[in-house]
């Protein structure tokens, strides 16, 4: 008698579950079992008898599964969907690792060294005008021609321009669209590029055996939240608006600023100006109260997808990343235009902040100071 009243116990307490246990041709599976936990759960909760009637059930039940309640698979749903948006953000900080350790990523910069004179020479040993961290002690002399850059190589020195073997003297293209020209040496573990900064031209020195780069720390990041993925409206600007974004090292850019997005959060709305491609996608540059605090004192960075065609688009912060300002002091990031601080008054007049706690965190392997070139 006690074997008949536990199933029918559980089909009362459970919905659904009455066909299930007294149909022997119903197959079993274990989604129906991860669903079936979700309401046997709320069975066993409504009370210390219907618990004590119910316990002995528990396994046959779920060894059972197969149906289902709408409840329940709501509920089974959204345990997926939060595990899927763990899943996929662990897996983008992976990535964002594995990019900032390529063997030419951001952690292999070993130097930034501005060209001031007509000519000067470059390589490891001591006397060069250019004295590089890891390189043969001579390595070849830059010169400079009507604003531009030529490197040629030393006699022996072994160094190839775009993966080819390089005897003569070869102009360098700055970095750009193209990517610009490459000098490679030490088996092509080292690697010399030029930036242009407003007419002023500097080498910038890579090689896979960089302190940083062997010595990397990872990174450290909010625990993601699905509240920081908000929906924002885009409102576009009149076609040629441009924005001004200035560099740590005092340059100053006019930016084309297609439009800005706004957004609700913590009962006010905010707002971003941004730069790219609506329809590729935008990039916002900011800073918010965590920085210099948990998170990277210059700001941090931040892309999203293409605008829909209603022009809303979710600005994820969960994603926000460092510049690559954070891990070494031998880049030159931009910094938050003051329109994207997220600094506004409240109706007394008091000055609130945004506190943006998700993505990524300060980097603890890189002391935060100015680029101060040479």
């Amino acid at each position: 008698m006690i074997r008949r009243i536990v199933p029918v116990a559980a089909a009362l307490f459970v919905p659904g579950l009455f066909p299930l246990l007294w149909n022997p041709s119903v197959k079993t599976s274990l989604d129906g079992r991860k669903h079936l936990a979700v309401p046997f759960s709320l069975a066993l909760s409504a009370g210390a008898g219907a618990a004590g009637i119910l316990w002995p059930f528990a396994a046959a039940l779920l060894a059972l599964g197969g149906a289902t309640t709408p409840a329940a698979a709501a509920a089974g749903g959204a345990v997926q969907a939060a595990a899927d948006f763990q899943s996929e953000h662990a897996q983008w900080v992976k990535k964002r690792e594995a990019e900032l350790t390529q063997p030419d990523g951001w952690t292999s910069l070993i130097g930034l060294h501005w060209v001031d004179g007509k000519q000067e020479s470059v390589g490891g040993g001591e006397g060069n005008d250019i004295r590089l961290l890891i390189a043969p002690d001579k390595l070849g002399k830059v010169e400079q021609h009507d604003g531009a850059l030529f490197f040629s190589p030393v006699d022996g020195a072994k160094v190839t321009v775009d993966g080819k073997s390089l005897q003569g003297a070869v102009r360098l293209k700055p970095e750009g669209k193209d990517g610009g020209s490459k000098l490679g040496y030490d088996d092509g573990k080292g690697q010399i590029t030029v930036i242009d900064r407003q007419g002023r031209l500097a080498l910038r020195v890579r090689h896979a055996d960089s302190p940083d780069r062997l010595h990397f720390k990872g990174l450290d990041v909010f625990p993601p939240n699905e509240q920081w993925q908000v929906k924002a409206h885009f409102v576009a600007h009149p076609p040629g608006t441009t924005i001004q974004i200035s560099n740590i090292i005092g340059n100053v850019n006019e930016t084309p600023n297609p439009g800005y997005v706004e957004f609700d959060k913590n009962g006010k709305t905010w707002r971003l100006e941004a730069t790219g491609d609506p329809a590729k996608g935008l990039n916002f540059i900011f800073k918010d109260a965590t920085s210099g605090k948990e998170t990277y004192g210059v700001g941090r960075f931040l892309h999203t997808g293409p605008v829909a065609a209603d022009d809303t688009v979710v600005v994820d912060f969960n994603r926000a990343y460092n510049p690559p300002c954070a891990f070494t002091p031998y880049a030159t990031c931009p910094v938050p235009p003051p329109e994207n601080r997220f600094t506004q008054k409240d109706s007394k007049g008091e000055v609130v902040r945004l506190t943006v706690e998700a993505g990524e965190k300060k980097y603890r392997g890189h002391e935060e100071k100015p680029v101060t070139g040479g």
